[in-house]
């Protein structure tokens, strides 16, 4: 998902992918310590996918004040 589509999504729904991220995140470690992950450099993605999400929600949370 690119920074734009990002941005354009409401705080809320936001919020509800992060934590969707985070369980994706936490699957693919265990599979990957399990010699299940085929790909592993979908644990990078994940990260940055949530670093991404969490910048957003920042900027929006500052720009309130």
């Amino acid at each position: 998902m690119s920074i734009g589509e990002i941005r354009e999504r409401s705080t809320g729904d936001l919020a509800t992918h992060v934590a969707e991220l985070r369980r994706e995140l936490w699957k693919a470690k265990f599979d990957n310590h399990a010699n299940q992950l085929d790909d592993t450099s979908k644990i990078r993605k994940l990260k940055s996918s949530i670093a991404q999400a969490l910048t957003v929600l920042t900027e929006r949370e500052k720009a309130q004040k």
